[in-house]
């Protein structure tokens, strides 16, 4: 995705899932979390290990997946940021186009290709290998 439509998709955004949250200050999935968070966008954490949990993020509870955080809350997910291996990103990607998500991010350092091409042919955003935050910081904040 080029600078242009990344800069769209996060202007349009109101509501990001983190699949694979940690409520570990020290993890990336918390600390992006928390920074998308503090720019205004509505944060859903995502992690069946601590459902129903304070997620330490002020005001949100801790989903076990996409399904659950849209019946439990009503909100439509814009983009589903995903901190998970490689492995489990077609279960994702499958959960997130059930839920009708608006895009599907996969964090810094996961990669796959076939998940891509699926998304793709489905005309479902995608982005891949790249730091949700890193990347909003680069374009709203320079």
């Amino acid at each position: 995705m080029q600078d242009a439509e990344l800069k769209q998709l996060l202007e349009n955004t109101k509501t990001i899932a983190v699949v694979g949250f940690s409520s570990q200050a020290h993890k990336p999935s918390f600390f992006v979390a928390k920074y998308l968070q503090s720019q205004g966008y509505r944060i859903l954490p995502i992690n069946p290990a601590l459902q129903g949990r304070p997620s330490g993020l002020m005001g949100e509870t801790c989903y076990p997946d996409l399904k659950t955080a849209i019946a439990e809350t009503g909100l439509k997910i814009d983009v589903v940021d995903v901190f998970r291996r490689a492995e489990h990103t077609p279960d994702v990607l499958a959960q997130a186009m059930n839920v009708g998500a608006g895009a599907v991010w996969l964090q810094q350092g996961i990669r796959n290709d076939l998940v891509e091409a699926k998304a793709r042919a489905a005309g479902l955003p995608f982005v891949m290998d790249r730091c949700l935050k890193t990347e909003h910081q680069r374009l709203f904040l320079v």
